[in-house]
């Protein structure tokens, strides 16, 4: 079992930054790969970013490329979404997700989630 913790999420006005993080504990010693999801109001949930175990493969949405990073510090069991350049339409509750082999919305492990919301 894997547990995952969100954290950073808040009210920001649009062009403004935010860091998220995601901390791991369990069976961390095994090799996950992680990413970020998100789901406003209405909507399904939809896959922001991914990374490798190794973070030397990622996935950015169309939507946030250029203006998100997804990172991870494997020692600290940690990933990280920067957000850059916020816009309204990316305010949503954002999760975390893990899985042995590629995070999809099937994944079997979940962060309860953190609020982003970016005012105009």
């Amino acid at each position: 079992q894997v547990q995952l913790v969100e954290s950073g999420g808040g009210l920001v006005q649009a062009g403004d930054s935010l860091r998220l993080s995601c901390a791991a504990s369990g069976r961390t010693s095994s090799r996950y790969a992680m990413g970020w999801f998100r789901q406003a109001p209405g909507k399904e949930r939809e896959l922001v970013a991914r990374s490798s175990w190794s973070g030397d493969i990622t996935y950015y949405a169309d939507s946030v490329k250029g203006r998100f990073t997804i990172s991870r510090d494997n020692v600290k069991n940690t990933v990280y979404l920067q957000m850059n350049s916020l816009k309204p339409e990316d305010t949503a509750v954002y999760y975390c997700a893990a899985d042995p082999l590629l995070v999809t919305t099937r994944s079997r492990y979940w962060g309860q989630g953190t609020q982003v919301t970016v005012s105009s």
